[in-house]
């Protein structure tokens, strides 16, 4: 099991636009970006009845997990189910291929198919929904803006126009009700890379980061159901 140090801000617009020209200077856009070099993220996020997933994140608890469904740029032809585990600062994510019938399929609560798939995660999904009764619980949108830096595999991306739904689990529907978390536009600042992170990556995101509070978009979507 491969881990990532992953570290993650919320900073203000001033710090927004500073650290953005840095990262242009030094940086290079990540090639998976539109032209404007941003992408579009919505996700949908699984909870158990007891908010197990909430309660471990609030309280700090260092080894924890979640899943999510994600799709990028309103594309169906490319969705995934991923897991992501964390240990303090330190995580990784798996990741299985989904058919958007497959998941308005679990959306329903239909997850018999599950038990016999090929794909391993799948399986262990379908494990997590009948015995920790885990269910899709709230869908999360944002803009991400993404950087990578070669050496120690570095990417560091923004996050802006965080909303969550309302009470609504449809996430392939376009005109889905949305609202921002906050009532604001907070901007959240994501950095990820192998064994370290070399010194001028440093020298870019360091003020910024010395004034920063951690932030979660699932934690902070939760804050309306």
């Amino acid at each position: 099991m491969r881990f990532r140090n992953e570290l993650k801000y919320q900073i203000s617009p001033i710090d927004y636009h500073i650290v953005r020209q840095r990262l242009i200077s030094v940086l290079r856009p990540d090639p998976n970006a539109g032209p404007d070099g941003m992408y579009k993220i919505r996700s949908l996020y699984f909870e158990t009845p007891d908010d197990k997933v909430l309660q471990e994140k609030l309280t700090g608890v260092k080894e924890r997990e979640k899943f999510r469904i994600r799709y990028y740029n309103d594309d169906y032809s490319f969705i995934r189910l991923e897991k992501k585990y964390k240990n303090n600062s330190f995580g990784n994510k798996r990741t299985a291929p989904l058919t958007r019938e497959q998941c308005e399929m679990i959306i329903a609560g239909d997850i018999q198919w599950m038990r016999d798939s090929e794909y391993p995660l799948l399986v262990e999904l379908y494990g997590k929904m009948t015995e920790q009764r885990l269910k899709p619980k709230v869908i999360v949108d944002y803009i991400r803006e993404p950087f990578v830096f070669p050496a120690g595999n570095v990417r560091v991306t923004l996050d802006s126009n965080i909303r969550t739904s309302v009470h609504s689990l449809d996430m392939f529907d376009p005109d889905l009700p949305m609202i921002n978390v906050l009532g604001s536009n907070p901007i959240i600042m994501e950095v990820k890379y192998d064994e370290y992170l070399p010194d001028v990556v440093k020298s870019v995101i360091g003020p910024v980061q010395s004034r920063a509070n951690a932030f979660s978009k699932y934690g902070y979507s939760r804050m309306f159901g």
